[in-house]
Order: C-alpha cells, then sequence, then structure tokens
C-alpha cells in the first residue's frame, strides 16, 4: 500500500526511507509541542534515529503487523500555500495480533495543522484499512487522559472509552494515566 487518499486536502503515505529528512525536520520544529504528551522526543535525536524508526515501521508492515503512514497535505489547500504537498504528521495502525484480530492505533500532528479535522479523517481512513484490508475485530486508541485533543478524535469517530489506566506511562519527569478507547467492527460504519 502506498498512498491512501483521505479527501481533497489530505493523503497518507506509507513510511519509507525518503520521508526521514521530512519527519525529522518536523519533529525538530515541533519538539517542545509534541514532548507535551509524547516519550519519544528525548530518544529521538538525529536524522538516525528516525532512520531506525523507519526501518522498524517497513520491518512490522512487511510482517502484517502494522502499517504507519506519513500525513500530507495536498498542494492549493487552505492550509497549505506551497505546490508539493507537505508532510505533517504521522498516523498509524499497529501492535497487530492476529490471533486476536485486534490492533492498536497511534498519531501525532504538527502544531501549525492541528485543529483543521486532518487528523480525525487520517484516523477515520486508517480505521477503513484496518476493518476491511486487515480485517480486525478491535481497534484501541490510548491517549494521556489529560490530552483532552487527541481523546477528541476517538471520541468523535464513535469510539468506547473503556478503561483509565493509571500511571501507565512514565513522561520525562512525571507519570500520565490513559484513557483506553476501542472500536469494534460490528460498531464501525
Amino acid at each position: 500500500m502506498e498512498k491512501l487518499i483521505v479527501n481533497d486536502a489530505v493523503s497518507l503515505s506509507s513510511i519509507a526511507p525518503h520521508h526521514a529528512e521530512p519527519l525529522f525536520s518536523l519533529v525538530e520544529e515541533n519538539r517542545e509541542y509534541l514532548r507535551e504528551w509524547l516519550p519519544w522526543l528525548d530518544s529521538t535525536q538525529t536524522i538516525d534515529d528516525i532512520n531506525r524508526f523507519i526501518k522498524t515501521v517497513i520491518e512490522q508492515r512487511e510482517k502484517g503487523l502494522g502499517q504507519q503512514f506519513v500525513i500530507c497535505l495536498n498542494p492549493s489547500t487552505q492550509i497549505n500555500v506551497s505546490d508539493k504537498s507537505v508532510v505533517c504528521g504521522v498516523v498509524g495502525l499497529d501492535r497487530i495480533d492476529k490471533a486476536h484480530r485486534s490492533g492498536a492505533m497511534g498519531y501525532w500532528l504538527a502544531e501549525a495543522y492541528s485543529g483543521h479535522g486532518i487528523m480525525t479523517a487520517a484516523v477515520s481512513c486508517v480505521l477503513a484499512l484496518g476493518f476491511r484490508d486487515y480485517q480486525l475485530n478491535k481497534i484501541d486508541i490510548r491517549c494521556a487522559t489529560e490530552n483532552t485533543r487527541s481523546r477528541a478524535i476517538p471520541e468523535r469517530l464513535g469510539f468506547t472509552c473503556e478503561a483509565t489506566l493509571r500511571q501507565c506511562e512514565w513522561l520525562y519527569d512525571h507519570y500520565v494515566d490513559h484513557a483506553v478507547y476501542s472500536l469494534l467492527a460490528k460498531e464501525y460504519q
């Protein structure tokens, strides 16, 4: 799977080695913004770190255990005035358990592109992939309970909040609780 068209403004491209440079630049430009909720920023300091991530993603994809995409804003959108697509984030399906037909989704978006419905549309597109192509029965999304913007996405898309996992993630200098959302194939529309 190379590219998915989300809508006129957004497309998803399977993460590949040529995405290393734009992804690293995006992380660098948004490091403080992303650091509020993402625990991997301190271990992502060089382009080599991004290359290792990409290698892992490709291996995961080849084994049928996940699919990660860069989110691209297409030319001539309200937000993007350039003549070529712009990488603005990542969305993916991972931790696929073939025996139980379940998986998890994760995502992040650069600050300048948040608040425009980009991530909700991208997550919706990857949900379709998970239920249709991977034949999953259940997809989870976990996010910090205080991360209201991230929590709004599964809530908008009809997920059920199943639980709160207490102090389940170390975020640099403190623990955060996670809200666990899920959507079943029979609930997916």
